[in-house]
């Protein structure tokens, strides 16, 4: 049965990545030559000979269905193109950028996590008291507060007023004693909103596990109360959060755009920025991809997951 969802999962994913990779595409060339949105946006003029040389050189003189297995066919084997600005391989751009935002993302994806998930568990065990209000209140400030009135307001407190932590960049060129500041605000303004989002996921699931009749027949049954806890309540109650983890890291790894914006990080997210300002359509259409591929394996890691922590799955009693 386990066989059987995985690979029903797995083909979904083919199919959606391959139905990802046709809007992309299509998405590019929708509005007109998408070699015009690079000379317009510069105001050059182009000679018809030169223009019908460049649409030749890119392959925009071809079909549309040509181009789009053409282009099919390039990513398969990894190559993404070249940049219409800077005339460099998108992969090439996108290494040199991909260490700074798998960086913030993984700090990101831990802070949100690891507080997140056992506050909700705290708040769910202590329904009613003054660790749930708290926590409660925790999880409304974070997800009311939009993101850049966080960053703003703490560069303005840690960074002008008190000058404890640096503002802008990685600190590439400080020692590695010094560099963990550069991280601090924009881990905290990356993960803030999921870890109110875990908070109360995490507080709701355990709640409606910890009223669910098994876990009150374990305690007839004289289970203690913390193999109750672990080994009944929290196991179930991860199946929502473990959902929004694996697609919260694959929204980090994509760039979060306002952060490394705000912050100057100089991760993917800011690549797709310049990328929109300088209507570099080629890398668009790359970091997109990219953007999607993540979303598609992290969910089907997901679905991987299901499998060890669901016994429903793993017994085929219920699969959704």
């Amino acid at each position: 049965m386990v066989r059987k969802f995985l690979l029903l999962r797995l083909v979904f994913a083919i199919l959606s990545l391959i139905g990802a990779t046709t809007v992309v595409f299509g998405l590019s060339h929708a509005k007109e030559d998408p070699i015009n949105l690079f000379i317009n946006a510069d105001g050059y003029f182009i000679a018809p000979e030169t223009l019908e040389a460049l649409r030749e050189k890119w392959g925009l003189d071809k079909p549309l269905v040509i181009q789009y297995t053409t282009w099919l066919g390039n990513v398969i084997r990894g190559d993404l193109g070249r940049s219409v600005a800077s005339q460099r391989p998108i992969t090439t751009i996108m290494k040199e950028r991909w260490g700074a935002t798998v960086q913030l993302a993984v700090a990101a994806w831990i802070f949100g996590t690891f507080i997140g998930i056992p506050l909700g568990v705290l708040s769910a065990l202590k329904r009613g008291t003054s660790w749930d209000y708290v926590a409660r209140f925790v999880a409304l400030f974070g997800q009311s507060l939009p993101a850049f009135w966080i960053a703003l307001v703490g560069i303005w407190i840690f960074g002008v007023w008190l000058e404890w932590l640096p503002v802008f960049g990685r600190g590439d060129t400080e020692p590695l004693t010094e560099r963990w500041k550069y991280f601090v605000m924009p881990t905290i303004v990356l993960g803030w909103a999921p870890l109110a989002g875990y908070l109360r996921i995490t507080r709701s699931s355990m709640l409606e596990v910890m009223d669910s009749e098994y876990v009150k027949l374990a305690r007839a049954k004289g289970a203690s109360s913390s193999k109750v806890i672990w080994k009944h309540a929290f196991r179930n109650a991860l199946i929502q959060p473990i959902t929004v983890s694996t697609l919260l890291l694959a929204g980090f790894l994509d760039g979060a755009v306002l952060v490394e914006s705000v912050f100057a990080w100089p991760g993917v997210g800011r690549v797709s920025v310049e990328a929109v300002n300088s209507n570099d359509f080629t890398v668009l259409m790359g970091t997109v991809f990219i953007f999607t591929a993540l979303y598609v394996v992290m969910s089907f890691i997901t679905d991987i997951l299901y499998t060890v922590i669901d016994p429903r799955i793993r017994l085929g009693t219920e699969v959704d």
